[in-house]
């Protein structure tokens, strides 16, 4: 039996909620119906097996009212073939959006990605992917995971390589064809069979023969480009198609010409631009495809980190197991120097693993029974066996990678004028080369001069900067996040924290380490420190309280002797009783120890002092005498301090934020020095001190670990959560810190500022090159008496302007924390 709850419209009184539940009462299969007039909701238990809600919605529509079906919005990511430039990828985009049921569609360029979003109920992939078709494009398998990413990364490497392969077969064209056009100009010899002025047929008939191999290693340009036209969406292929083919239409008819014995024709051949063109926008595009690669080498290391195999406990013994066949529960040995196969809980024996591939963290951390292990970390130098936990795509590597492709896969706000440009950005080219050429026609220049500035104009034109300037960096800048530890959730979270102006820290947990430690030990009797420390670690040793634990652990770390207590009797509120070897023991507060008759004078100016520091003081009796007193306290993490000073140094306002008292919160606050403290906050009212902050004209991240501080997190412009925190505070994020240190907050602040730098950059040379390189191929410099832009130059620049947009990003590889 299933139980769902539907929403009822139509209703105007309680006759109609009773009419509504008989309707729904009727359909067979249904065992129980209920409608609430006032809150006008259906709630009906029925067998999945025998009906479903469309037939109970429409036993309601029956009835006259309407029952509103709750739609789960299915999303996917799709990897795209085929595109070529930023118009593709715009084209792709507008292509799945007029897919009915389609809520959002965004292609990435330089991931080549669709991300789009659907509902189930009106659409199918299978509809969304023939959409893709019918643009001209390609939908590769939605699937994700490491079989997917490895797939798509083999499938980009041997696009590179035939890219390369295209581009040796153009140059190999393109040098030959250049020797016999113009090595005559400066000198070089030529056959006989081959001179211009003698023979200009053969030196005309040569070019041609030669320019087919590069046509045919530029035949996509054709085939995409022309197609592309034909669909009313032209790309960077129909810019090139339109361009080349016009100069070889026109080598060609100058070829008739001399044919039919016009020799000068032979200077109006343009074969080997035709060839130089095609090898410089191929030598790009090997380029770029090398340098997209690169880009994305971050996600590819993190899937190289999972190991292929486990080896499984069983009755049988030991049994090496394809990582795949590891179910949840089984128990896994790991042998020094080993990869954690998967997540788990370790069960037997001690060992030290270092999760610097996950966390950022150089230190090796030590394990022992009880203690969570993540897969593709690496144990030391001790075997263990730990009970599997996650497997699959619910590890904490696979949740890592997912995180990471969608981010690379997301749009940042900034792109957004990108991608409109990037739209109409073809159609405009091709008006401005076609206004440009009629211009100087007109102008009285020559046919071949026109010629000239139309092939020009079109070669230069360059979309792929465009559509390349944001993605790339994004791809980049999260690629390297998530090696030193900062999981950035997407490109809006990225726009967004460089923006920062206030943030907002959660105390426990975030600013302090969350766990009460000894901090200061004191006596006032007989007894010396350790003594003190032992007596009432071993009072306490019985005790559930967190306070009395951290007593036990500090004496412990001491490697002190401690006893079992005989008796123990817990007084809530004020401390402990408890009995050692005969002897009495007080453990408590300074009520306590007052109400046993005991004097509590000698510790007064302490108590004064630990309580203005915000620290808990538990006082120490034996025999009714008062012999030390231990303060406990939820001690600041030791890079606290450094973190804020530094987000200080930057300009960002800190404000803690706390449940604690007012006394507590101040105290800490001047230890690690924020701006201010908001004390004494309930859990929900988080979110509102949060909002107080952007109320005052900040823009405001919230760093927080805790359940309480997800509506916090979800409220804040950029919400941090620190990784050693709950799943629900790393939901409600937008940027996970794996290493659980504030440091790491000033770390993922910096990395947005640097990634939105280049950003800015790549933007200002994409729109740069095209708004000063465009008038330039088109004759503006020849028009005030300067050169002419050859075309073969064009192509060589607008082949650079892509590959070092690409470039400039992939420093950011390099980036590290200051």
């Amino acid at each position: 039996m299933k139980t769902d709850t539907v929403e009822i419209k139509g209703m105007s009184c309680s006759a109609c909620a009773r009419a509504s539940e008989r309707a729904a009462a009727g359909v067979p299969g249904v065992s129980n119906a209920s409608v609430n007039f006032a809150t006008e909701a259906l709630t009906v238990e029925y067998d999945e097996g025998a009906t479903g809600l469309a037939a109970i919605a429409a036993a309601i529509a029956e009835a006259g009212y309407e029952a509103v079906l709750p739609t789960a919005v299915k999303s996917a990511s799709v990897p795209i073939g085929g595109m070529s430039c930023a118009a593709c990828a715009a084209a792709v985009e507008r292509a799945v959006s007029l897919v009915p049921g389609v809520s959002s569609a965004s292609v990435n360029f330089a991931s080549e990605r669709l991300s789009v979003s659907w509902d189930p109920s009106v659409a199918r992939l299978s509809s969304i992917k023939l959409a893709v078709k019918e643009a001209g494009y390609e939908a590769l398998a939605a699937d994700s995971g490491p079989a997917a990413v490895d797939e798509h990364g083999m499938a980009k490497a041997r696009e590179a390589r035939w890219q390369k392969r295209r581009f040796v077969v153009a140059l190999a064209t393109a040098l030959p064809l250049l020797y016999v056009s113009m090595g005559h100009m400066i000198g070089l010899p030529l056959p006989p069979f081959l001179h211009p002025m003698h023979e200009p047929l053969n030196f005309a008939l040569a070019q041609a023969a030669l320019t087919l191999p590069a046509l045919w290693a530029g035949r996509k340009f054709y085939t995409v480009g022309v197609k592309a036209l034909l669909r009313r969406a032209p790309n960077m292929d129909s810019l090139i198609a339109i361009g080349t083919g016009s100069a070889m239409a026109y080598s060609l008819w100058s070829t008739i010409q001399i044919a039919l014995g016009d020799a000068s024709a032979a200077g109006h051949l343009y074969f080997e631009t035709v060839a130089v063109i095609i090898a410089l926008i191929l030598l790009g595009k090997y380029l770029e495809a090398r340098s997209k690669g690169k880009a994305s080498e971050a996600i590819k290391r993190l899937m190289g980190l999972a190991p292929k195999t486990a080896v499984v406990v069983s009755e049988s013994g030991d049994l090496e197991l394809p990582v795949d066949e590891v179910a949840v529960g089984d128990v896994i040995r790991v042998r020094p120097g080993e990869r954690v196969p998967v997540d788990g809980v370790v069960v037997e024996g001690s060992t030290s693993v270092d999760e610097s591939m996950l966390t950022g963290e150089s230190l090796p951390v030590e394990k022992s029974p009880g203690d969570k292990v993540s897969g593709a970390t690496v144990n030391g130098q001790a075997m263990f066996t730990f009970r599997a936990s996650a497997v699959g795509a619910d590890t904490a590597l696979a949740r890592i990678v997912r995180l990471v492709e969608e981010a690379q896969g997301s749009k940042a706000p900034i792109a957004a004028l990108a991608d409109r440009v990037s739209g109409v950005f073809v159609p405009v080219v091709v008006a401005i080369a076609f206004a440009s050429a009629v211009a100087w026609l007109i102008g009285g220049q020559s046919f071949e001069f026109a010629m000239r500035v139309f092939v020009a104009v079109l070669t230069i034109a360059c979309p792929c900067a465009l559509g390349l300037a944001t993605p790339v960096a994004i791809m980049v800048g999260t690629g390297r996040g998530a090696e030193l530890g900062l999981l950035i959730k997407g490109g809006e979270a990225l726009e967004n924290a460089h923006r920062v102006t206030a943030v907002a820290l959660d105390k426990t947990g975030t600013v302090t380490l969350g766990k009460p430690a000894v901090v200061e030990v004191l006596t006032y009797g007989h007894l010396d420190e350790e003594a003190a420390l032992a007596l009432a670690a071993s009072a306490e040793r019985g005790s559930e309280h967190p306070l009395g634990a951290a007593i036990v652990r500090e004496a412990e770390a001491r490697s002190l002797a401690l006893s079992s207590p005989d008796s123990l009797k817990a007084l809530p509120g004020r401390g402990i009783e408890a009995r050692l070897g005969g002897a009495e023991a007080i453990v408590g507060n300074a009520r306590l120890l007052e109400e046993r008759g005991i004097d509590v004078g000698p510790a007064a100016a302490d108590l004064e002092r630990l309580a203005a520091d915000g620290k808990t003081a538990m006082l120490v009796a034996a025999e009714g005498r008062l012999v030390g007193l231990v303060a406990v306290a939820d001690i600041v993490r030791p890079t606290s301090r450094a973190a804020i000073a530094a987000l200080r140094a930057r300009g960002v306002e800190t404000t803690m934020i706390t449940g604690d008292s007012r006394a507590v919160a101040e105290a800490i606050g001047r230890e690690v020095g924020v701006d201010r403290v908001v004390a004494e906050v309930l859990p929900e009212d988080k979110s509102a001190a949060v909002r107080a902050l952007q109320a005052s004209g900040k823009l405001v991240a919230m760093v927080g670990d805790g359940i309480n501080d997800a509506p916090a997190l979800a409220a804040a412009d950029v919400g941090i959560a620190i990784g050693s925190g709950t799943d629900i505070a790393a939901e409600s994020a937008d940027i996970v810190l794996a290493r659980g240190d504030l440091e790491d907050a000033v770390a993922a602040l910096d990395l947005s500022r640097a990634t939105m730098r280049v950003i800015r950059q790549n933007l200002f040379w994409a729109f740069g090159y095209n708004v000063l390189g465009i008038p330039v191929a088109a004759g503006l410099l020849h028009l005030f008496g300067g050169p002419l832009l050859n075309p073969m130059i064009a192509a060589a620049a607008m082949s650079l302007s892509s590959v070092s947009v690409v470039t400039n990003a992939l420093r950011l590889k390099t980036w590290k924390p200051i």
